[in-house]
């Protein structure tokens, strides 16, 4: 989320160029989901412009920013991470991906059954949707994505872990105080840390595969 319509367009575009030099760094089939995630997040971004010419309401575009962010993101994350992983960090990955999987699930049948609005609230947009045990979900969201990286066995990614929950928690604290929305900042910082991580990845100079 940005501050304005404008913002989330630069905001997009700058994050989804990230994204196609991630993608464009990995040579190996495995990376490509995590590689890829920055150009999940400049759509989101571009996503949300929409929202903001609509003045929110609960038309298409506030529909697909709910989900992405809902139940996409908390199971891209962590099947990500799982196929980037090293074999030795695998099995701890479960947690998070268990998590990711019932966390999606109950946040795509509440998104099918109730309606999602997004409300323009200052500088930021703010998202109404009806979640039962709506603490459960966040810990298992939380879980899904910040635990993933962190667990992942590698150390930039476990250092984007340190970097998403500081921001989620900056994010956050600016976002109740309906004063500036910075989430797009933060995902534009996760995205270059993302290509830092693609970078460093071996076999750079191969041609793609498993």
């Amino acid at each position: 989320m940005c501050w304005s319509a404008e913002a989330d367009l630069v905001a997009g575009a700058v994050i989804a160029g990230v994204g196609v030099a991630c993608v464009a760094r990995t040579s190996r089939v495995r990376d490509l989901p995590l590689a890829a995630l920055p150009l999940l997040l400049g759509a989101h971004q571009l996503v949300e412009a929409a929202v903001w010419a609509a003045d929110g309401g609960t038309g298409p575009a506030t529909l697909a920013w709910a989900v992405i962010a809902l139940p996409l993101l908390p199971l891209w994350v962590p099947v990500g991470v799982l196929c980037a992983a090293p074999p030795p960090a695998r099995r701890r990955l479960a947690l998070p991906l268990v998590a990711g999987a019932a966390t999606a699930a109950v946040l795509a049948h509440a998104l099918t059954t109730r309606p999602v609005r997004a409300e323009i609230r200052g500088h930021t947009v703010g998202y109404v949707v009806g979640l039962p045990h709506a603490d459960l979900v966040i810990a298992g969201y939380l879980l899904a994505t910040i635990g993933a990286l962190l667990l992942s066995g590698d150390r930039r990614l476990a250092t984007l872990g340190v970097l998403a929950a500081a921001g989620a928690v900056i994010c956050v604290a600016l976002w109740r105080t309906e004063f500036v929305s910075t989430w797009c900042a933060f995902a534009a910082v996760c995205s270059v840390v993302l290509y830092g991580w693609a970078r460093a990845r071996p076999g750079l100079a191969e041609p793609l595969r498993a």
